[in-house]
């Protein structure tokens, strides 16, 4: 009688100590119909700074030519 808790006991931690499952990988990021348009639209926004930039500098060199 006392064999059937021991062994009990002795199943249950074995059913505990197995190896915890590998994380599975992440699912890959799902493209939306916006992405394509905030893509352009930060593109825009980088040239627009470009041009800020690049008038800014020839502001600048116009006015030193001035002087």
């Amino acid at each position: 009688m006392k064999l059937l808790p021991l062994l009990l006991c002795l199943a249950a931690l074995g059913a505990c100590s197995r190896k915890p499952p590998e994380p599975q990988a992440k699912p890959a990021a799902v493209s939306t119909p916006f992405d394509a348009m905030r893509a352009d639209e930060q593109r825009a926004k980088d040239v627009s700074k470009a041009l800020e930039k690049k008038s800014a500098e020839q502001d600048k060199q116009i006015e030193a030519a001035e002087q």
